[in-house]
């Protein structure tokens, strides 16, 4: 016989309970009171395993019982009782609380003998990881079948830890919270928003998707709660979160939210809009200035896209490098199998290196690649806008300077446009395109030609420090840093539980060694001064790491030691 579990509350976690339940076999009553909501999961999930009810009289034939309701205390206890009253003697019941006591949960449902906790932080289908968490007067018999319901749900019970978890929710909600408010200021598009840090962070989910996965109320009610806690204004909710609560979009389960769903709840596409005005450029030929990673990465996207390219570095010796590097880079290409040695010889044959501009006078279009300073950066343009035809583009790769700073510096800003490529450039597929108050339409839609020509992915930024992923990733790293002043957390159980619940692809510490502890705090100190308030003012214990000489995997210890960088 199948086991019939009840699911009281069909939001986010409900909803999301039942279908996979009901995927593996399982009998599902599910219970709500809300007649909209029962008839949302009717269309979604209808099927003879499962039953929908607006009464708890009808989990009486439940062998488990699970309340995925919303983190009210009082609410919680009360159904609980209710629960214990109404369903048969011995039925288990799991409490899916984040923050609450499960023993006083416990304690206060009458039974609590067969209360367990059940913490997700992604809610099924799309989160795979929960952690069980039983208390001293859980009797064996209610663990053992809590663990049978909750595997037969697909999901791998994971032991995280009660403060781990909370550290990990609260440096990704108030991460959620700086997307929401530059979608709220119109910075850029929610899809774009979400692609920036689904690419440049490499993410399962972008934030904003995340935000409609778990439910936008669920989410406000918990930076309400983080702002009580702190103080911080990180958790003061985004003005666009409340007031798409109050007009009732609260994500997946009510099929809008920041992004739209259809009636099986899948994401449904935008509207596909022109990205801009003007008609491309012709490019037939490109110039790279700057022979550091990222300027060989671009020049070698360029010409395995077919571009004939001119790199550019300040020496002969740089010059010759930068060619052996990418030389070295294409032959373990053909070594993997991704690229014959007859195409190899052909993308080298389209890249030429030199030390003068002059080199660059026929380019249609030269991106600069130059050391974060805006007196080298004004140098290297002006000597680049000297030397090229009318009508050439220039684009910068700045990631923390103003790109209209760096078109002033020439005298065609309105061919000036930023584009931010990530390290490495021939891996990273996002480019954040970063257009001024001067750039023309048509520069505009050469930018996303090319980087469509590239086989990148494009976001459209307005011109502000940070752009959209610093902007976001940044402050995030830093919060992660001062948890472990304000709290008993270590690095390895913030890590681990920011990968294991959220499936990132590493923790903030791993992440910050990986990117550079100088580079980090370079960064922040560059958000800071352009922030009116000062903050992200960058955490304490990152200014005396760097000054002691412990940058991270480069110099082999940062948050954490390493053997060669490893």
């Amino acid at each position: 016989m199948p086991l019939v579990i009840g699911v009281v509350g069909l939001g986010s976690l409900g909803e999301g309970l039942t279908k996979v339940l009901l995927v593996n076999g399982a009998e599902v009553i599910g219970v709500d009171s809300d007649l909209e909501v029962l008839a949302r999961v009717h269309r979604r999930l209808s099927g003879p395993q499962l039953s929908l009810a607006t009464e708890l009289i009808d989990l009486k034939r439940a062998d488990l019982v699970i309340e995925a309701l919303p983190e009210d205390l009082g609410v919680k206890e009360t159904v609980l009782r209710r629960l214990v009253e109404e369903c048969a003697p011995g039925t288990v019941f799991l409490t899916t609380t984040p923050t609450l006591s499960v023993a006083k949960l416990a304690i206060a449902s009458g039974a609590p003998d067969r209360v367990v906790g059940l913490r997700y932080s992604i809610p099924p289908p799309y989160g795979h990881h929960a952690s069980l968490i039983g208390t001293s007067m859980a009797s064996p018999e209610a663990l053992h079948l809590a663990r049978k319901a909750v595997r037969l749900a697909g999901t791998e019970i994971v032991s995280i830890g009660g403060r781990p978890a909370e550290a990990a929710t609260a440096l990704l909600y108030a991460c959620m919270n700086r997307t929401m408010n530059l979608a709220d200021a119109g910075y850029a598009t929610v899809e774009d928003l979400d692609t920036a840090m689904k690419l440049g962070c490499g993410l399962k989910f972008g934030p904003l998707h995340l935000l409609d996965l778990i439910g936008l109320d669920t989410v406000r009610d918990a930076l309400r709660k983080l702002h009580e806690i702190t103080g911080s204004d990180s958790y003061v909710p985004s003005p666009l979160l409340d007031r798409m609560v109050e007009e009732g979009r609260l994500g997946r389960k009510t099929g809008e939210g920041f992004h739209r769903y259809d009636d099986r709840g899948e994401i449904m596409p935008p509207p596909r809009d022109r990205v801009t005005e003007g008609e491309p450029r012709e490019i037939r030929s490109a110039g790279v200035v700057g022979a550091g990673l990222m300027g060989r990465g671009i020049a070698e996207i360029l010409v395995v896209a077919g571009i004939p390219t001119t790199l550019i570095a300040r020496t002969r010796e740089k010059a010759e490098a930068a060619l052996d590097r990418i030389r070295s880079s294409l032959t373990r290409l053909v070594q993997k199998g991704r690229m014959s040695e007859q195409d190899r010889q052909d993308v080298l044959a389209r890249l030429t290196v030199g030390t003068s501009y002059e080199a660059l006078t026929n380019a249609d279009i030269v991106i600069e690649a130059v050391a974060e300073d805006m007196a080298v950066k004004r140098a290297v343009l002006q000597g680049v806008d000297a030397v090229l035809k009318p009508g050439a583009i220039i684009a910068t790769t700045t990631s923390s300077l103003s790109v209209t700073g760096c078109a002033n510096a020439t005298n065609r800003p309105a061919d000036v446009i930023g584009l931010h490529f990530f390290n490495p450039a021939p891996v990273m597929r996002l480019v954040e395109i970063v257009r001024t108050g001067h750039t023309a339409d048509d520069v505009h839609a050469t930018a996303h030609a090319l980087v469509k020509w590239l086989r990148k992915t494009a976001v459209d930024c307005s011109d502000r420090v940070g752009f959209i992923v610093n902007h976001v990733l940044f402050p995030y790293l830093n919060d992660a840093i001062r948890m472990l002043d304000r709290t008993d957390v270590t690095v390895d159980e913030i890590d681990t539980a920011i990968v294991t619940a959220y499936h990132h692809p590493m923790g903030p510490f791993t992440l910050l060694d990986t990117i550079g502890l100088d580079v980090s705090l370079a960064i922040l100190e560059t958000l800071s001064a352009a922030s009116p308030t000062g903050e992200p003012a960058p955490a304490e214990e990152l200014r005396r790491l760097v000054a002691a000489g412990h940058l991270g995997r480069k110099t082999g210890s940062g948050f954490r030691g390493m053997n060669k960088g490893k």
